[in-house]
This record gives structure tokens, C-alpha cells and sequence, in this order.
């Protein structure tokens, strides 16, 4: 039996011997492309060269290149485990030719490769064409000898041109051409019909290799055009490829994957080799590895967030078969398939200890919060008859990273229904909050990342400061310059310092980072931010001042007391505002999201309506009555499930490990949180809101002070209160009746204004009446007059219509550079005139617009010379109107 080594060998050396040379894998992060988040094919690598925007030394070439299909377009996920053929990672096999041989060659070399090197039997093998394409149609019929009834044409989908499983495109545009698909028969005990029958999607006939023949350049709309140069690009899996010279259905059933589930099954000891866990935990171990491989470790955003899904879902699956330990499982994974792929690979080998020191810290992180995670979704599974809400999808996935692919995972186990489109799309809402949060703490050039090697030497950083803001024997572990490790830096660099412990807070949970000063033998390194890197290191922001700082040195380190002082006032005040919340608007707030600097504090929460001003007094006097009780901030370690019972609620952005930490404040506040705290709520002082507001559909953002902070606002009102008192010539205390006092005369000032405005307006018909001309029976009437806003000009316009009755007239009225214009239509003139037509003209010459009924229209443009030469073409421009209707 051929190995999958072997059939992977096979396949290079055969067009080898064909004058192809033969290219190494390229990384899952494909080199300057945006538009992919991963390798999904093996063309990537050549996409510039089809493209024609780079040449190389061959035109033939072949590869065996390894590709994942688990985010963005290409996401094969949520089907791995459950299916016999899809991966998370698979090898692409691929010959390509760049303008040298074409259709005839392809085949011929693809037909020689399968009967005659590999002996598959020809009766078991068929094809499909694109439907118009008779040049394949020949070849395949006259050459090869394939009868016409296995050689199957696939016209268009639902009509629409070219869009068609067998005519290939690299996008909308580009190049692009027709394909042909090799498919396998496993013979007539396995369900479906060939490709293009209504049960083509069983597994029977299964498509082990496609010939893309790239001889178009699609344009803009839609045409096609040859290509100077007709490429080939064909794709075949090594997985499905071994399934069939191995004379298996499954790809999970081939030596490769036998040998990775055999290791997982002695790993988990598990009996039955058929469990579909191991198949998850095979497929997966080789996607995380080669990713952690080229580069991409764990996170919450991009190509890391989906690494984490794999990996999580994958410990899931050590979980759902009882073999979760402390130490971890997972990496345990690694040496197998260095035994299996480390020959075709010696970089799984190279990068052993990166790939193991990655999963185990991935799997310590998420295991610790697994069985909370999954007692937690019981709890709403049985709270709701078995369905969840979107905000439940998402604590579940921002508090004990369970991400939703996971969640359907297990309801699909339980045979419950699957999450609706208005959950995913609550689900959706909710994390692109928190992706646009995280972009905007983003403050460092577009944010630095750790790259893999230093993560994998560095140990967790050791927080010291929860009693102390400063530190002395401060070991520098590790030096980043411009996003880069360094050995080294000297006075006037920007860096960041990573030290083994620290008194210095890094950035989470709301909190903003600690500020200070790190100083060591003629050293001053003055910080300015620290932040969390890989969400265990903490990073010293800032700049040298004097001297040199090298890896080993040893500093001493002194937090800004000030600062910090004032930003745990305000974090202890949003945990008290935050119940105060959930006390007075009710159960369903959660928080989405904080803010807690030294001058404010900043609270987002679910809620469906503004928040009155008796509900923000009475949260506002909850908070205060907490803080004048004076109890003491009680912080406790425990495990997760325990904090849980405890009554503990998980504050939003906080990740948990194994052992949390609790803060509880008097009766009403219990949290889970990793910052800085006061000691009592006395400390606090006094809690002000100074602003309470909307954000977005169903969410609220109160902004409040603290301490120092509140008496400064407060003292500011003050001021401004008694500077409107000296206004309005009294005192604080009559500040209101005197206030009143002056809007009733304001009211009774504007009520005369209106009355003189009205007596004018009816002086200026008078006289305007008696310039009406006559034209053709009707009065026209085209004037500027002044001091009439838009709305004297309406009224007097409706004057002169009512006393002129067959009447064509505009009035404009200018001010501050700008013209009002109103013009109206009455009696015979209704029909050959119409005011929207008539006011589109005049205004079109003084650079405006305007428009409206037949009878009535308004607009306006720009004051000036041509306003005078615009009114005096009115005349002549009724006279138009009313010939043209006779």
C-alpha cells in the first residue's frame, strides 16, 4: 500500500520527469496579499505570475502545498468531524504551467499519472466539462478514449453566464477559464449519483482533481477576451487522493490520519477509534501547528482569533473524552505528527518547542474556564427550553472563550435547533464593539506584536503592584524597537521593556496603564503606557532619557502614585455603578464595555431606553450611600466555578485563569476583576455622572467622576451658576424666577415682533399690487423686497394671489449674502405656470434650486447682480408659458 508520503513523492518526482520544477510549500500567510486570510489553494503562490505582474525563471512548475480553509470566505470548520473529506488543513497537489502547455498536455499528463503510474482502474474514473467547451470534450473523447457518457457537461448556474462549477475565475475581473474535474467511483454500495444529477451530493463520486485552464481576461463588463499566454492551474487533495490508492472511503481512514488518531486515542485512552473527537483533534492538531509554524499564535483578532478557535475546539474535544490535566494534552499532539509529516516538513521539527510551548499555554488559559463555560451554557439551555440568545453566544465567548462554532457544536450533539440569523446577528453587533475597542487601544503605530520565538522564551509577567507602586531588581527579560526584539537600547529611544515582575499595571479590564519611571545604573526609562502583550507580558511603554538599558539588567521601577490613586477611584466606582445599574433599571443591564483613566470613568450598558433624571439621581445617590458606608473592598482567590456560585459576576474584556480574583464591596457588588482597587469604598469620596447618552441601538454610556475629580466638577458648576446669576442681575438662589422672568419677556418680545412683521408684510402687497403687469390677461409679478424672512414671504405671496386671483408671483428676500425664494400661481395662470417650474428657473440663475407644488414653490441661491436680471426674466418667461398653451 502507498503511503501518503509516498503518494506525495509520487507525485512531485512524475512531473518532475515532465520538465517541472519543483517549489517548496509557501506559508498559510500568503506574502502581501490582503484579500486572504490564509493559503486556501496552490495557486496563491503563483497569483502573481498568472496575473503576469511577475516572471520566473520556469514556466512549468509543481508543488505540494499546504493550505487552511478556517476563516473568511473559504471556512470548512464547522464541517470537520462530521464529514468524511473536510479539513481545517489539507495539502494541495499542483502542476501549473505559465503560457507553455495547455489543455491537451494537462490531461494527458493527469490521465498518465492516475492509470498508468497509480493503475486507479479507467472504468472508475469520469470527468465533467464546462459546458461549452468541445476542445475538452475531444481531447477526453478522441484522445483519451473516455466514452461521451462519462464526460459530463456543467452548464451555468440558474442561467447567469459563466457561473459554473467548471469554469474557474480568480475574481470579478481577471483571469479566468473553464475547468475539468476528475472524479473517482467508489462504486454502487456507496449513495449519490454523478456530478450534475440531482444526488450529486452524496459519496459515491468524489472529485479527487481539477484542471483549470486559465485562457480568459474577463473585463469590467463581462466580456471575455483570450489571453496572449493560457496558463494551467490544476489542484488535487493528497488526502483524497490517499483515501482512494488506499482503498478507503474516509480521508480520517488513510495511514496519515490512522497514525495521528491512534496517538490521540492513547493520549485520551480511547477504545473506539471511530469517535469523531479524534478525528477533530487529528485534523486540528495539524492546522494549529503548521499555523504556529508560519508565524500566527493565539489572539483575538485576524488570523490569531481563528488559531484560538482551532485550538479551543480541539481541547473541547480532549474535554468531551475526559482527558483534560493540568499539564495539558494538547501539545502532546505535536510529536505524532512531526513522525508522520516531519519528513516533508522539517520545520515542524525545527519549531517543536514553539508549536508545544503555544498549545500548552493556549490549553492551560482555555481550560481553565471550560467546565465554567459549559455549566454556564446548561444553564441557559435549560433556562429557554433549549435555545440561546445572541448576548448569551457572546459572554459565552468573551468571558469563557467559547466561540459560537464551538456552541453549535454541542448544540448540534444535543440535537437542538440551530442559533437563528437574528442571534448570529446579535452575536455580530456585540463582538464588533469589542473588535472596534480593541482597534482603538491600538496606540502604538497600529500596535506591536510579540513575535513567536520571544513569546517562547519568555515566562508570564509577575504582577506585584496590588500593594506596592514600586519595585527594586526588576529583571529586563526582553527589549522590542520599532515592533522588533532588540539587544539593546540607548538615550533617546522609544521602546518598549518587558520585565520578569513589575509594580507597574498593564493596561485590561477597563483600567488604563500605569505611567512612571524605571531607572538603573545612570539608566531613566520614562513610561508612559504599559499594555499586555500576548495577554501575559507586560510592556513598558516609553522613552530612554539617559543612559543604556540591555536584556539582563536589573531596574528599579516607581509607578506614578498620583495617577494610579486616582484611576482605582474611579475603577471601585464603576463596579458600584455598575450594580447600582442592575438595582434601579433592572436585571437585563450588562456591561459592554468601561473606560476607568485617572479623570473619569466611562460605563457602556444594555439598556433599550434614555435613563431619566429621577433614575440617574437615584443610581447616582446608591453609589454615593455605598461609598459613605465605608466597606471594606474585600478581595478573594478562588476557582472559577466557586467565584461563580460565589455570586460573582465577569467583568466585559477580563479573561480568567484556573484561580481568579473576586472583589466584593458591601452587599451589592461582586465581580470578577484582575485591576487595582481601593481598600474601603470610603476612599472614593464622592461619585458624580456628569453624562448619560446613546451609543448605538440598545446601548448606554455614563460618564461619571471621582474623588478630587467630582469636587473640582462640581466646584465648576458652581461657577457657572453664579456667573448666569450675575447675568441675570441676582443670586443663586432666585436663579430660576429670574430666569423665567426674562422668557416671558422674550416670548411677549417675539409675539410683537411677529404682529410688526404681519403689518409690514401687508404694507408691501399693497404697494407691490399695484406693479403687477399685465400679460395675456394675467398678472405677473416679480420683485425683491426686504426685511421679510421665508415665512412673510409665503404670507405675502398668498396676499397677492388672493388680490390679484389670476396671478404669477415671486418675491426674494435677501440676507447675509443669501436669497429666499417663494413664488406662487393662481386662477387661469393654474396649468400653462407652474410655481415649481418657475422657481427652478429663477433660482438656476443665481445658483441655487428650488421646487414644489403647481400652486406654491420655494428655494433660493446666492444674492447678487444677477438676482435683479433673474426677476426682470419672469415676464417674458409667463409670456412663453401662456403662448405655448394657446
Amino acid at each position: 500500500m502507498k503511503t501518503t508520503a509516498d503518494i506525495r513523492r509520487d507525485f512531485l518526482e512524475f512531473f518532475r520527469s515532465k520538465g517541472h520544477t519543483v517549489v517548496p510549500s509557501s506559508p498559510l500567510v500568503p506574502g502581501n496579499d490582503k484579500t486572504l486570510l490564509f493559503t486556501n489553494a496552490g495557486m496563491v503562490q503563483f497569483k502573481d505570475v498568472f496575473l503576469g505582474a511577475e516572471k520566473r525563471s520556469y514556466t512549468r512548475a509543481v508543488s505540494s502545498q499546504r493550505c487552511v480553509r478556517a476563516g473568511g470566505k473559504h471556512n470548512d470548520l464547522d464541517q470537520v468531524g462530521y464529514t468524511a473529506r473536510h479539513h481545517t488543513f489539507f495539502e494541495m497537489l499542483g502542476n501549473f504551467s505559465f503560457g507553455d502547455y495547455f489543455k491537451q498536455d494537462a490531461i494527458a499528463y493527469a490521465w498518465e499519472l492516475l492509470t498508468e503510474v497509480w493503475k486507479l482502474p479507467k472504468e472508475r474514473l469520469l470527468v465533467t466539462i464546462y459546458h461549452t467547451d468541445d476542445e475538452a470534450f475531444e481531447i477526453w473523447n478522441k484522445q483519451i478514449g473516455l466514452p461521451p457518457e462519462r464526460i459530463i457537461r456543467i452548464g451555468d448556474n440558474k442561467g447567469k453566464p459563466y457561473a459554473s462549477d467548471n469554469f474557474w475565475q480568480m475574481a470579478d475581473t481577471g483571469p479566468c477559464g473553464p475547468c475539468t474535474e476528475i472524479f473517482y467511483d467508489h462504486g454502487d454500495h456507496i449513495a449519490g449519483g454523478p456530478p450534475g444529477s440531482p444526488d450529486e451530493d452524496g459519496d459515491r463520486y468524489i472529485e479527487i482533481w481539477n484542471n483549470v485552464f486559465m485562457q480568459f481576461d474577463r473585463q469590467p463588463d463581462g466580456s471575455l477576451l483570450p489571453l496572449p499566454a493560457p496558463c494551467v492551474d490544476t489542484g488535487m487533495g493528497l488526502e483524497r487522493i490517499a483515501a482512494v490508492l488506499q482503498h478507503v472511503h474516509s480521508n480520517y481512514e488513510i495511514d496519515l490520519f490512522q497514525h495521528l488518531i491512534k496517538a490521540a486515542a492513547a493520549i485520551t485512552n480511547t477504545a473506539d477509534l471511530e469517535h469523531k473527537s479524534l478525528r477533530v483533534i487529528a485534523d486540528h492538531t495539524r492546522a494549529c501547528s503548521f499555523l504556529i509554524v508560519d508565524g500566527v499564535l493565539p489572539s483575538n483578532d485576524g488570523r490569531g482569533y481563528v488559531l484560538r478557535r482551532i485550538i479551543r475546539r480541539a481541547i473541547r474535544h480532549f474535554w468531551k473524552l475526559g482527558a483534560l490535566s493540568a499539564e495539558g494534552n494538547f501539545w502532546r499532539m505535536a510529536q505524532p505528527l512531526i513522525e508522520a509529516m516531519g519528513e516533508a516538513y522539517p520545520e515542524l521539527v525545527e519549531k517543536r518547542t514553539l508549536i508545544e510551548r503555544a498549545l500548552k499555554a493556549e490549553e492551560a488559559a482555555f481550560a481553565q474556564t471550560l467546565d465554567a463555560g459549559m455549566a454556564r451554557l446548561e444553564g441557559y439551555l435549560t433556562q429557554s427550553a433549549g435555545t440561546i440568545d445572541g448576548e448569551q453566544l457572546f459572554q459565552l465567548h468573551d468571558t469563557y472563550g467559547c466561540p459560537p462554532d464551538l456552541i453549535l457544536d454541542i448544540l448540534r450533539e444535543k440535537g437542538l435547533p440551530d442559533v437563528s440569523a437574528e442571534v448570529t446577528a446579535e452575536y455580530e453587533r456585540l463582538m464588533e464593539e469589542q473588535r472596534e475597542r480593541a482597534r482603538k487601544a491600538g496606540k502604538f503605530g497600529g500596535g506591536v506584536a510579540m513575535p513567536a520565538e520571544l513569546i517562547a522564551q519568555l515566562t508570564p509577567t509577575d504582577f506585584l503592584g496590588y500593594d506596592r507602586l514600586d519595585a527594586d531588581d526588576l529583571e529586563v527579560v526582553a527589549l522590542l524597537k520599532g515592533g522588533a526584539p532588540v539587544e539593546s537600547i540607548v538615550a533617546g529611544d522609544e521602546a518598549i521593556v518587558i520585565l520578569a515582575r513589575t509594580p507597574f499595571y498593564a493596561e485590561s479590564g477597563g483600567q488604563v496603564g500605569d505611567t512612571g519611571t524605571l531607572a538603573g545604573e545612570g539608566a531613566e526609562f520614562a513610561v508612559t503606557d504599559t499594555q499586555k502583550f500576548a495577554g501575559q507580558f507586560f510592556g513598558h511603554v516609553g522613552t530612554l532619557d539617559a543612559g543604556s538599558l540591555k536584556r539582563g539588567d536589573r531596574l528599579s521601577g516607581q509607578v506614578d502614585g498620583a495617577r494610579r490613586g486616582a484611576t482605582i477611584l474611579n475603577h471601585s466606582a464603576t463596579h458600584l455603578l455598575h450594580a447600582a445599574l442592575r438595582s434601579v433599571l433592572g436585571t437585563h443591564v450588562t456591561q459592554k464595555g468601561s473606560l476607568v483613566a485617572p479623570d473619569r470613568l466611562r460605563f457602556d450598558f444594555s439598556h433599550f431606553q434614555a435613563v431619566t433624571a429621577d433614575e440617574l439621581a437615584e443610581i447616582e445617590r446608591r453609589v454615593n450611600a455605598e461609598i459613605r458606608a465605608n466597606s471594606e473592598a474585600e478581595v478573594h482567590h478562588m476557582g472559577m466555578q466557586e467565584a461563580l456560585d460565589f455570586g460573582a459576576m465577569a467583568l466585559f474584556g477580563e479573561k480568567y485563569g484556573e484561580h481568579v480574583r473576586v472583589l466584593r464591596m458591601g452587599d451589592t457588588s461582586t465581580e470578577l476583576c484582575g485591576g487595582t482597587h481601593v481598600r474601603r469604598t470610603g476612599d472614593i469620596g464622592l461619585f458624580k455622572i456628569v453624562s448619560e447618552g446613546g451609543i448605538q441601538a440598545g446601548v448606554r454610556r455614563i460618564e461619571a467622576v471621582t474623588g478630587q475629580g467630582a469636587l473640582d466638577y462640581i466646584a465648576g458648576e458652581e461657577r457657572r451658576l453664579d456667573e448666569a446669576a450675575d447675568l441675570l442681575g441676582g443670586n443663586p438662589a432666585d436663579i430660576g424666577d429670574k430666569l423665567r422672568a426674562l422668557l416671558d419677556r422674550q416670548k411677549k418680545l417675539e409675539r410683537e415682533i411677529e404682529a410688526l412683521k404681519a403689518k409690514a408684510a401687508t404694507a408691501t402687497v399693497a404697494d407691490l399690487a399695484a406693479t403687477a403687469a399685465d400679460v395675456g390677461g394675467v398678472k405677473v409679478l416679480a420683485a425683491r423686497v426686504e426685511g421679510l424672512d421665508a415665512k412673510g414671504l409665503r404670507e405675502a405671496v398668498d396676499h397677492l394671489k388672493q388680490q390679484l386671483r389670476d396671478a404669477v408671483v415671486v418675491l426674494a428676500g435677501a440676507a447675509d449674502g443669501k436669497v429666499a425664494l417663494v413664488a406662487g400661481v393662481s386662477g387661469t395662470a393654474l396649468g400653462p405656470v407652474k410655481a415649481g417650474e418657475l422657481l427652478a428657473h429663477v433660482a438656476g440663475q443665481i445658483g441655487g434650486k428650488g421646487g414644489g407644488r403647481p400652486d406654491m414653490a420655494q428655494g433660493g441661491g446666492e444674492d447678487g447682480p444677477n438676482l435683479r436680471g433673474a426677476l426682470e426674466g419672469v415676464q417674458d418667461w409667463v409670456k412663453g408659458r401662456l403662448a405655448c398653451s394657446t
